[in-house]
C-alpha cells in the first residue's frame, strides 16, 4: 500500500488542528506489527485528545485508542501476515499514532488476537468502552455480586461503557437501573436491558449526610465526581462500585463511614495498562459469556473517516449515544 488516509492531529500556534491527510508507511511510528485497519471506534478519551488536545504526548499524531484489522507485515514471531487482530489502550492514540487511519504500526506487545466469537466490527463496537464495561462486571462478580443480591446501578448509561454494561448485566440476569441525563433515551435504555431508568440528577450527592438509604447491590460508574459520592453512600451492605471514568469530575468527597459501617468496596478499573494476561482473558469472555446481545441496531452508529471530526466534537458535548465505530 503506497499511501493511505488518516486523521492527523497537529498543533499550530498552540491551536489544535485536525485534518484528513494522505500518508505513506514512512509516516508511521516504529513498531513490529503493521496492520490494515478495518474499523476503529470513538471514545470520550478520543474527544479529549483530538478536540481538546489533552493527553497528547507528541504531535503530529493520529488519534484513535482502538483499532481492529489484519496484519500486513510482522517482525514478531507472534503474528503473521493475514492474522486478524485488535489493539486497544496503552499509548495508542495519545503518545503513539492510533486507529483513525487506514494503516497502523504498533508494538507487538500491544496486539491481541481477534477473540473467537467476534468479528473485527463487533470488536470495535466493544472497543475500550466494552473492555472497560466487561472489566467492571468481572470485578463486581469477583467481589461477590450475584443477581439475587438486588438491583445494580449503571451511571452514564447512554455512553459507551454504560450502554454495554447495561446490556451485559441484563443478559446475566441482573435487574439494572440506568441513570442518564437524556430523558428522551428511556426507550433506548430499556431496549438494551434496563429495567428502570432514572435521571442523573437523582444520583448526585448533595453532601448532606455520610450515608443514605441502602439501594444498590452494586454499581458501574464511568462518571466519577458527585455521582460516585452518592453511590458510595447508597450501596447495600457489602456492595461494590466499579469506577472507571471522570466525565462528572475528578473530585470525590467522602468519609470512611460507608466503608466501615456497611463494608462497601470501591473498585478502580484501569483499561490502559491492564496486564496482558487479564486483557486476553477479558477479551475472550467478550467473545463468549460476556458478549452483549445488542451489538447491532440502536447501540451502534457507523461512520466514515470524513464524518469523524464532527462526531469527536459531539462526544465531548455528551451528544453521542451508545457506540460509534469508524469504517476505514
Amino acid at each position: 500500500m503506497d499511501s493511505f488516509k488518516a486523521l492527523v492531529l497537529d498543533k499550530v500556534n498552540d491551536q489544535t488542528n485536525l485534518e484528513i491527510k494522505q500518508l505513506t508507511l514512512d509516516d508511521l511510528p516504529e513498531g513490529e506489527v503493521t496492520i490494515k485497519v478495518k474499523y476503529s471506534s470513538v471514545n470520550f478519551k478520543d474527544g479529549i485528545v483530538a478536540v481538546q488536545g489533552q493527553l497528547v504526548e507528541t504531535t503530529p499524531l493520529i488519534p484513535g485508542i482502538d483499532l481492529a484489522g489484519t496484519v500486513l507485515d510482522s517482525k514478531s514471531d507472534k503474528y503473521k501476515t493475514g492474522d486478524e487482530v485488535i489493539v486497544t489502550s496503552y499509548r495508542l492514540g495519545t503518545g503513539h499514532s492510533g486507529g483513525f487511519s487506514e494503516v497502523a504500526r504498533v508494538p507487538a506487545d500491544w496486539v491481541v488476537p481477534l477473540p473467537e466469537g467476534l468479528t473485527p466490527k463487533e470488536a470495535m463496537i466493544l472497543g475500550t468502552a466494552g473492555f472497560t464495561a466487561a472489566l467492571s462486571v468481572e470485578r463486581l462478580e469477583d467481589n461477590g455480586l450475584t443477581p439475587k443480591d438486588g438491583p445494580v446501578l449503571v451511571a452514564g448509561a447512554t455512553g459507551g461503557v454504560g450502554s454495554i454494561a447495561v446490556n451485559i448485566l441484563a443478559n446475566k440476569g441482573y435487574k439494572v437501573t440506568a441513570s442518564t441525563g437524556k430523558t428522551q433515551e428511556e426507550q433506548y435504555l430499556k431496549s438494551i436491558g434496563a429495567e428502570h431508568v432514572i435521571n442523573r440528577n437523582d444520583i448526585v450527592d448533595p453532601e448532606e449526610a455520610p450515608l443514605y438509604e441502602e439501594k444498590w447491590a452494586g454499581a458501574v460508574d464511568p462518571v466519577g465526581g458527585k455521582t460516585l459520592q452518592y453511590i458510595l453512600k447508597t450501596l447495600k451492605y457489602g456492595g461494590s462500585v466499579a469506577t472507571s471514568g471522570l466525565t462528572g469530575g475528578i473530585e470525590v468527597s467522602t468519609t470512611v463511614i460507608p466503608f466501615i459501617s456497611r463494608g462497601v468496596n470501591l473498585l478502580g478499573i484501569d483499561s490502559v495498562v491492564c496486564p496482558m494476561d487479564k486483557r486476553l482473558q477479558v477479551w475472550d469472555r467478550l467473545g463468549s459469556d460476556l458478549k452483549p446481545a445488542e451489538l447491532t441496531g440502536e447501540i451502534v452508529n457507523e461512520i466514515s473517516l470524513e464524518e469523524l471530526p464532527e462526531v469527536l466534537g459531539k462526544i465531548i458535548q455528551g451528544q453521542v449515544r451508545g457506540r460509534t465505530i469508524v469504517k476505514l
